[in-house]
């Protein structure tokens, strides 16, 4: 079992699948299933108490047919290099398929950022990039923030890279704050393109969104825009959500404001007044129009796949359902948007970033919304096509779209 949820291992898969749908040759499937490049680096860190600690990390470039390489950086307790793999390969297929000329990328950091205080998170951020500044940059691999990283890390970081360079280069890094070149609409760009989706996917297949429930799993960053922006949005009713530590529910509904203001105070959902508490497991099984998986890689699995009662699910998490799971939820007729095309939102406005940089010239909030709309209904309309043409899942078309693209591109330029 434990291979089967190796997440490379997936990947590889649904790339030979897809490969094979579009008829692509063994050379081509090889190179597509293989990362370009990837570096292991140790990160002596002096601690707060005058100790040393040998940290390890990964930088994996993917594939860079189409453009540099993009990805974020996660710091995780059980990071593996397996893992690193795996979202970097997703990462090309998600710039691949919202149409922005990156190529794939993804960074690592096994440690406990819970365990580590401000100064040496500092020091932990600007050991990485000395050790992988040689491999990145605006025209080679940008990096950006993930689990556990946040805009002030990715600043500790475009500084140490501006002082080996001894000069500015705000594009190195996105997801930076607005005072040192970030973008406006950053925060809440990886659910905002997932509501958009879950918009462009509710029309297509005739569903009304309005006044309808939607439950979260998984209540960080983009859990918590998840939820206020299906309110907005898309005028849902937020009926459940979870985190780590356990979940709330309420049938009849609950703020999403405040939920998030809570767990911004307390740290956890647990407690939440007004609400009955969920364990992660029960949540989803809850029978709601929409079904938001936020966490982690994994998630829905064929041992709890049956029990989900949704019309939609929106993947934000990286690879939160498993291939067993696909099929027992493409047999009950569940729309399911799969994670790369779900959750693009947040790598497109980090290349809107990347614009801004190096035009020196910076958008307004607005201006970043309409074009990550258009962005991400293109990129839906394109794989809702294909799923009607080749007669498959939404998550199979998505593949075929971002591969062939990839594959082309790789073809012109004489690699395969």
């Amino acid at each position: 079992m434990a291979s089967e949820r190796n997440p490379f291992t997936i990947a590889k898969a649904r790339i030979a699948k897809a490969a094979a749908a579009l008829g692509l040759d063994a050379a081509t499937t090889e190179l597509l299933s293989t990362p370009q490049r990837e570096v292991w680096v140790a990160l002596p860190v002096k601690m707060d108490d005058g100790s040393t600690k040998i940290f390890q990390g990964f930088r994996v470039q993917y594939n860079t047919a189409r453009g540099p390489a993009k990805g974020g950086i996660r710091w995780f307790p059980t990071e593996t290099i397996d893992t690193v793999r795996a979202l970097a390969c997703w990462m090309t297929w998600k710039t691949s398929v919202v149409d922005i000329p990156l190529g794939g990328g993804k960074g690592g950091i096994i440690c406990d950022p819970k365990a580590l205080s401000t100064t040496e998170k500092e020091r932990l951020a600007r050991a990485y990039i000395r050790a992988i500044a040689p491999l990145i940059g605006i025209t080679k691999d940008v990096p950006a923030p993930d689990v556990y990283t946040n805009g002030q890390i990715m600043a500790w970081m475009m500084d140490e890279y501006e002082k080996i360079q001894m000069e500015c280069h705000p594009g190195v890094i996105t997801g930076k704050p607005i005072e040192i070149g970030g973008s406006k609409g950053r925060g809440d760009a990886t659910a905002r393109g997932g509501i958009y989706t879950t918009r462009e996917c509710a029309k297509a297949y005739g569903i009304d969104l309005k006044g309808k429930t939607c439950a979260i799993q998984g209540f960080g960053n983009a859990g918590q825009f998840a939820a206020t922006l299906a309110e907005e949005i898309l005028g849902m009713k937020v009926v459940a959500a979870s985190d780590s530590k356990g979940g709330v529910y309420n049938p009849d509904g609950i703020s999403a404001q405040e939920l998030v203001d809570y767990k911004l105070k307390n740290g956890s959902l647990k407690g939440f007044p007004g609400a009955k508490e969920v364990t992660n497991e029960e949540l989803l099984g809850l029978d709601v129009t929409v079904l938001f998986p936020a966490a982690l890689e994994n998630t829905i699995t064929e041992e709890n796949a049956d029990s989900l009662k949704c019309q939609i699910i929106c993947e934000l998490a990286n690879g939160p359902t498993t291939p067993e799971a696909d099929k027992i939820i493409d047999a009950k007729g569940i729309h399911l948007i799969p994670d790369y095309l779900a959750n693009a939102g947040g790598v497109t406005v980090s290349y809107f970033e990347q614009c801004q940089n190096a035009q020196n010239y910076y958008w307004e909030l607005e201006d970043v919304q309409k074009r990550l709309d258009q962005k991400m209904t293109n990129a839906f309309k394109a794989v809702y096509e294909m799923s009607e043409e080749k007669k498959v899942s939404l998550r199979e078309a998505a593949y075929l779209v971002a591969i062939k693209r990839v594959a082309d591109a790789m073809k012109l330029r004489g690699w395969v």
